[in-house]
Formats: C-alpha cells, structure tokens, sequence
C-alpha cells in the first residue's frame, strides 16, 4: 500500500485544504476498495507539533505523526497558507527540509492554493511551472523570481510536482490526482460524491485583474496609471513611451521586466477587467460594453475576452450578471 502525507504546517492556515484532501481520498480508499481493488493508499496527517490549532483556537487538528517518524511516503499534500507568507516559511523550517529529501528520494508532492508558496521555498520550483491563486501571485512573483508561474492556470503537473489555484479549486486537483493514483471511474466517483466539475481547467474566470506595483520603476508605473484611467481611449504605446521620455524598446523591456507583462498585454487585461465589472452589474448587450472598453471590433474583442477568461462574452454575463 502506499502512503499518502497530508502535512499540517505550523501556524493559523487553512482547515479545510487539510480536510477536503481527507476525505476525498478516504471516499477513493473506500470506492475503490469496493469493486474488488486493494486500498490504494494510507492516509496520514504529518506535522511538527503534537496539535495545531485553527482560527484562534476554534479547531484543533491532532496529526498522526510527526515528520521525523516518515521514512519515505508516496504522495505529498501541502495545503493553503494563510497570507502571512514569510510567517509561514519562517515557521516551518523543518517541513521544508523534510520535503526537499522526500522529493530527492522519488516522493511526488501536491501543493494547494499558496501552499506553493511552502513549496517554492524548498528551491523544488526553480524552472518549473507552479500555480497558485490569483491574488497572491504578485507576491509569489516577487519572492521566487526563478519559478514561472501560470497565474491562470488551474493545475500544473510537471515531474512529479503538482499545483492549483486558489481556494475551493483544491477539489479539482484531488479529482485530477485520485484519476492519476486510481482511475478515472473513481475520479468521476468521487466528483459526483462531492459534486466537483470535472473539467475546469482554468481560473482566469475568477481572477481580478490588479496589476502588479510594487516593482519600484517610476516611470512604469506611471504607464500604468495612464492606462487605467484612459483605457476607453486610443492609447499609442508609442506615443506613451515618448511621454515617459523613454524609447519605445526601453519601454517595452521595463514594462515587461516591472509587470511581467508586454504593454499591449497589459492594457488588454485593464479593458476585459473593465468589461466583466460592466457584464456583471449591468445589462448592457455585448456591443456597448465592447465600445465602453474601447474595442471597434466585435471579432478582436470577442477573441480576447476569451483568452483572458477562458469564456465567451455571452457566457460570462449569463453566469454573473445572473447570479447577483
């Protein structure tokens, strides 16, 4: 049989990335067990500490053992932190250790919401696709530069390391892992069990466009600002950029280097991030939220809109406007 980590790390994180990963994979235990299979895995809570507790002391959770007492596992599980990033780090020095020689010795490891942020810190990421929820990717950006990020991504899978988005997107990833340790009639077994759609693959649909600022370039920034408040408007970058009294490359390369992102690509997200809030809290049609962003094209507008949301026009303001 093999053995499954969950691991609790030290300090006030979240509950129910602990939880979820429990008892879905004891529900996959148990199905799969149920049609003449052996249990695939044992499922064991692994922290530091005797008990952790949760929001202020309301829950507890009591793992079943202590890091020291795994020799080897099979499968890692690294749950959601709570935004107090550098806490976090700081505080579990030794999970990180102990997940840097598990994975050394051939141990795969699944990281939930920022709990990639634990997972980065081990150096495991350098050069290796990683996602984690949108708001937080600003900061991921700027603490492991060396890791690149899908930020719209809802799981990445790359050489045995596995990450999702954010929040209650963790479903979808234990969906995808229980098809990869099981099968794929367990997985949609346990999707219906826990009512989890079964192929979302992004989470651009959820995610707020703010625009990264804490790069520091003056100037940058300033293009930033620009946009945000003129994006209805025919903004040149050319134009732009000799405002700013920079050349048109130079500016190119700093917006990129500050943002991670082209100055074009920039001012696209403002305008669909724009488009949605329209979509959302009104009901005005496809064509006057298209010229409201500055968009004359209905086919261009359409085809980004779709890009950066992973839905049509239609389908976002029947899904938003709808549910308010």
């Amino acid at each position: 049989m093999k053995h499954l980590s969950i691991v609790v790390p030290n300090g006030q994180n979240n509950l129910s990335s602990i939880v979820g990963p429990y008892k879905i994979f004891t529900r996959a235990n148990d199905y799969f067990e149920s049609k003449g299979n052996s249990r695939q895995f044992q499922i064991e809570l692994i922290g530091t500490e005797e008990k952790v507790d949760f929001y202020q002391g309301l829950f507890t959770v009591n793992p079943h053992k202590k890091l020291h007492e795994i020799s080897k596992t099979n499968l890692i599980i690294i749950p959601s932190l709570n935004h107090t990033y550098l806490d976090a780090i700081n505080g579990n020095q030794e999970m990180i250790s102990w997940l840097s020689s598990q994975f050394k010795s051939g141990t795969e490891i699944a990281s939930i919401c920022t709990g990639a942020f634990l997972l980065a810190s081990t150096g495991l990421l350098d050069e290796k696709s990683c996602s984690t929820h949108w708001s937080a990717a600003a900061n991921f950006r700027e603490m492991f530069p060396k890791v690149n990020l899908k930020e719209d991504q809802l799981i990445t899978d790359e050489n045995g390391i596995y990450t999702n988005g954010g929040a209650y997107s963790f479903l979808n990833l234990m969906i995808y892992l229980i098809e990869k340790f099981y099968d794929k009639e367990t997985a949609i077994h346990c999707a219906k069990v826990f009512q989890i759609d079964f192929d979302r693959n992004f989470q651009s649909e959820f995610s707020i466009f703010q625009g990264y600022k804490k790069h520091g370039d003056v100037e940058i920034l300033n293009a930033q600002t620009i946009m945000e408040k003129n994006y209805a408007d025919k903004i040149s970058m050319e134009s732009l950029s000799e405002d700013l009294n920079l050349g048109r490359r130079n500016f190119d390369r700093r917006f990129k280097k500050a943002t991670s992102l082209t100055p074009i690509d920039y001012l696209q997200r403002v305008k669909i991030e724009a488009a949605k809030k329209s979509f959302e809290l009104s009901r005005k049609n496809i064509s006057e939220v298209m010229y409201e962003v500055g968009y004359n094209d209905s086919k261009a507008f359409r085809e980004v809109f779709s890009k950066l949301t992973g839905l049509t026009p239609q389908q976002y303001q029947g899904r938003y406007y709808k549910s308010i």
